[in-house]
């Protein structure tokens, strides 16, 4: 996979392509089944096949305070595009420069100029340029003008649920991690390197890996049971926090794991913090005694989760 970042590092051999237009946040279902017929195009016409995405969304850009949780990090982001097949990855710096990029302009420099466009795929619902006055219709006018075709790629549906990002989004506020599963075809999980906290946990006997978030906002907020995976380990099982740790004085968004029955040294490592069940809502304690008391709860609660899972033949991690 080559990694193309923004216009200037665009060259001769990321040309010609077929490109697909997007925020891909999460590279769920519907995001890898249009990725399928984007190679099914690029190999009809001998060329690459191209995900251009943006960073930052679009919404975060415009009303930072109202933009949606991601699923996904940038960089785990173009990971699982990666892993989705896609030739080439093009991300371009969302700023005010290319927010008042026209429409037209828009597909000229990047599609046609940039990246050497034979055909386009994106969904029916699909708009761009400035003010989003750019829509299916625009760019099929424009491909006509410019020597490229399109297609369209209808609401991808498992079942009866449509597949989104919105959708998922409700599914982990709602706390169903199986249905989120379904929909974006992996266990939902946040990923990072393990950083070196305040080692509070460590004095109380609740060690944690900790895992400071690029942003505050995330999808998911309070004591969840968790599968870590650390390298090319087997999957720890334990119980994690994802918020703010009011009773501490937490200002940033902190995801802290604590694994069962795990004593190694894992700082720098860089792990996947999957979620498998919530156990409670982040809350304040009145004391870090009580904090303490309910993590020993919260322990007991996940240990269980897993043990019931085990016994139903759901899970194959193994408690101490």
């Amino acid at each position: 996979m080559i990694l193309i970042r923004d216009f200037y590092n665009v060259q001769e051999q990321h040309r010609p392509s077929v490109v697909s237009i997007g925020n891909f946040d999460g590279v769920h279902a519907g995001h890898v089944q249009l990725v399928t017929l984007l190679k099914k195009q690029a190999h009809a016409l001998g060329v690459k096949t191209t995900a251009m995405t943006f960073e930052p969304h679009p919404h975060e850009y415009f009303s930072p305070q109202n933009a949606p949780a991601r699923l996904l990090r940038w960089r785990d982001k173009i990971e699982k595009l990666a892993q989705a097949g896609v030739d080439q990855i093009f991300s371009l710096r969302f700023n005010q420069a290319l927010a008042q990029t026209s429409a037209e302009d828009f597909v000229k420099k990047y599609l046609v100029d940039g990246l050497g466009v034979r055909h386009v795929v994106i969904g029916d619902d699909f708009r761009f340029g400035r003010k989003r006055t750019g829509d299916v219709h625009l760019l099929r006018e424009l491909g006509e003008r410019w020597g490229f075709s399109i297609s369209t790629v209808d609401t991808y549906l498992i079942g009866s649920e449509r597949v989104s990002s919105t959708r998922i989004r409700e599914a982990l506020r709602q706390d169903d991690f199986d249905l989120a599963e379904k929909l974006l075809g992996y266990r939902y999980a946040i990923q990072g390197r393990v950083a070196h906290g305040d080692k509070r946990g460590r004095t109380i006997g609740f060690p944690t890996a900790n895992i400071v978030l690029p942003h505050d906002n995330v999808p998911v907020w309070g004591v969840y049971a968790v599968q870590v995976h650390i390298d090319d380990r087997k999957p720890q099982p334990g119980v994690a926090n994802i918020g703010i740790r009011p009773t501490v004085g937490g200002e940033r968004v902190l995801l802290e794991a604590h694994l069962f029955d795990f004593a190694e040294e894992i700082y720098g490592s860089r792990v996947r913090v999957e979620f498998m069940a919530k156990i409670r809502p982040e809350r304040r304690f009145e004391s870090f005694e009580a904090l303490k008391e309910q993590i020993a709860l919260d322990s007991t609660a996940a240990r269980r989760w897993f043990e019931d899972q085990r016994g139903q033949g759901q899970i194959g991690v193994i408690i101490g």
